[in-house]
């Protein structure tokens, strides 16, 4: 078994996850205290499989409420989140992005994992994804295909081609 897929598609869940976390029970009502998210750093390593990628990104939480990503939709095909703990990736219902965090998907780790892909996303093409949340507004995020081989700058906070807002 060849570790660039399956690595992949762990970088893509571990991107949808970073979107979605957070969830705690404040519930202050108050815009200027909630959740205020933004998507930076998202890509798909052109996938190997006609019918499987994997998808990666970072979702900031620059407010003082956290919440959580809870799902994530395409038309390109069905998305789940994976965590990955100590090595072992497992798909979740949920990932936190914390008040004045972050949550990051990237290779190795957290991802967002594409499956029954309608066609293979091909380099220089992009993937529109909707990023749910348990408490905001939903954020439409473009991952643009980059090469297979493709690996992001120190920090993961490169070229930010939708805000999220």
């Amino acid at each position: 078994m060849r570790r660039g897929p399956a690595l992949a598609a762990v970088a893509v869940i571990g991107a949808l996850a970073l979107a979605g976390c957070g969830g705690s029970d404040s519930d202050s009502g108050s815009a200027a205290s909630g959740a205020e998210l933004s998507v930076d750093a998202a890509y798909i390593p052109q996938p190997v499989s006609d019918s499987m990628a994997a998808g990666f990104l970072t979702i900031t939480n620059e407010g003082g409420t956290a919440d959580e990503l809870t799902s994530v939709t395409s038309d390109a095909g069905e998305i789940t989140v994976h965590e990955t703990v100590d090595g072992t990736m497992k798909e979740v219902d949920r990932l936190e992005v914390p008040a004045h965090g972050q949550l990051v998907f990237k290779s190795g780790g957290n991802h967002l994992m594409f499956e029954k892909l309608k066609q293979q996303p091909k380099q220089g093409q992009s993937v529109t994804v909707e990023l749910h949340f348990a408490h905001s507004a939903p954020v439409t995020v473009k991952l643009p295909v980059k090469a297979a081989t493709y690996q992001p700058t120190a920090g993961h906070s490169g070229q930010s081609e939708d805000s999220g807002h």
